[in-house]
């Protein structure tokens, strides 16, 4: 039975830092807040470009990501849907490294759909088999009301989606019999039309202090959006804990570090020290521990695998 091996997470591992062995990102960073048609398909010339992704594995094989815009009724929900297709019959398992975003993920998949809380460190998967996924990457504040929970409380783990929506197994057999990935968009889209919450102010306050990090590279410190959004400290912290899933500091950090991970594969070479002031460190030293432990190798090591 074709299978998604068991997600790993991964502490101290650069083996997808070698180069000739590597695809790495080009631009990390996405938000994309156009409105379209549920079959609208977010172009990206790159592969990996705006998923995080630090490594995927060369062929034999085949393997197929894509992603579609929701429809305006979902904009303010959905950051965009995505389809996950490969067929690595008769060759290796497949490994994939990721910087996951600050985001919560409904995944369809036979006989095991999930809610995918935030992942706080990077992680790999192997991919074997045959296989068809099927994702909803919600917008960072925009799950809360769906859960009714914070959802700090799922951040690295998982839980079955039938435990968020009652009718979810009947969802992923309508959502995954789908003949082509538009038909599979357009019934996730009406499944999520019947489940949605009530509006909720504050997932909108949530989800525009992430995308201002994200947006602004001046941001690198928690005190920035106290100052912009006039917001107590206290108050910021469990405004994330309970809607985005992950602490200011963390979403700061990660933003900061794809930043870097885009300087670093522009064709103009940059050097550490820069890097490091650039996103607001002080210590050059600090700052290269920091990404170590997030990226799993040094920054030239990283400049050098390109």
């Amino acid at each position: 039975m074709p299978e998604l091996i068991a997600k790993r997470h991964l502490r101290s591992s650069p083996f997808y830092c070698i180069a000739g062995h590597t695809k790495m990102i080009v631009k990390s960073r996405q938000v994309d807040t156009r409105q379209g048609s549920a079959g609208d398909r977010l172009d990206r010339s790159t592969f990996g470009q705006g998923c995080g992704v630090l490594h995927h594995s060369p062929p034999p094989g085949t393997y197929q990501h894509t992603r579609h815009a929701p429809p305006k009724e979902l904009t303010e929900w959905v950051e965009h849907f995505w389809l996950e297709k490969w067929d690595l019959r008769g060759g290796s398992p497949q490994a994939r490294v990721v910087l996951p975003h600050p985001s919560v993920h409904l995944v369809f998949a036979p006989g095991r759909s999930k809610i995918y809380g935030v992942q706080l460190r990077r992680f790999a998967r192997e991919l074997s088999g045959q296989a068809t996924i099927f994702g909803i990457k919600f917008r960072p504040g925009a799950f809360y009301p769906f859960f009714g929970k914070p959802v700090s409380v799922i951040a690295n783990s998982t839980v079955a989606a039938e435990h968020v929506f009652a009718d979810a197994l009947s969802a992923e057999q309508c959502v995954l019999a789908c003949g082509d990935e538009l038909a599979m968009v357009d019934a996730a889209t009406q499944f999520l039309l019947g489940h949605l919450p009530a509006p909720d102010p504050t997932a909108g306050v949530a989800r525009g202090i992430v995308e201002a990090i994200v947006s602004d590279s001046e941001i690198t410190r928690v005190e920035h959006l106290v100052a912009r959004f006039d917001l107590p400290e206290r108050k910021l912290q469990r405004l994330f804990q309970r809607y985005v899933g992950a602490s200011p500091r963390w979403v700061i950090k990660r933003y900061r570090v794809y930043d870097v991970l885009a300087q670093l594969t522009a064709s103009e070479p940059i050097t550490g020290a820069t890097l490091a002031q650039n996103i607001g460190y002080f210590d050059q030293a600090h700052f290269h521990n920091d990404f170590r432990k997030m990226i799993g190798c040094s920054p030239s090591q990283y400049l050098n695998s390109k």
